[in-house]
């Protein structure tokens, strides 16, 4: 039984290999990882945007989704073995569109408490431009 439960434990590990939760920062929006705003465009024109990120709403302001349409679009950006990450808000919509994204295959770093815990530690975002 141990060595089944010790099995399940390694395969679970190397199944969820491809994401990683890290605190959105500085130092992070600064490296040269590309970066996936997810948000709504009502709250890019509110805050701006990470310098670089690339703007793909995944959630309508109404929560809904297109996921088809999001993977197609993200698709012209990023690729399944380099390693990119996603912001939002507060992190509960990266939370999850991380997990989905990890389960298709893509390297993904979902920023822990998004864009608000970012500029709470004194980032200044870009103003957005359609």
């Amino acid at each position: 039984m141990y060595k089944i439960s010790l099995l399940i434990a390694l395969l679970s590990t190397f199944l969820f290999a491809e994401l990683r939760h890290v605190d959105a920062s500085e130092e992070v929006v600064k490296s040269s990882i590309k970066i996936i705003d997810i948000r709504t465009l009502p709250e890019w024109k509110e805050t701006g945007l990470v310098k670089n990120a690339i703007p793909i709403t995944f959630f309508d302001e109404q929560g809904r989704y297109d996921a088809d349409s999001f993977m197609k679009e993200l698709d012209k950006y990023v690729t399944k073995d380099k390693e990119f990450a996603l912001i939002c808000r507060t992190g509960n919509r990266t939370s999850a569109v991380s997990e989905l994204l990890s389960k298709q295959g893509y390297k993904v770093v979902n920023l822990k408490g998004g864009m608000k815990s970012l500029m709470s530690k004194g980032y200044t975002p870009e103003p957005y431009k359609p």
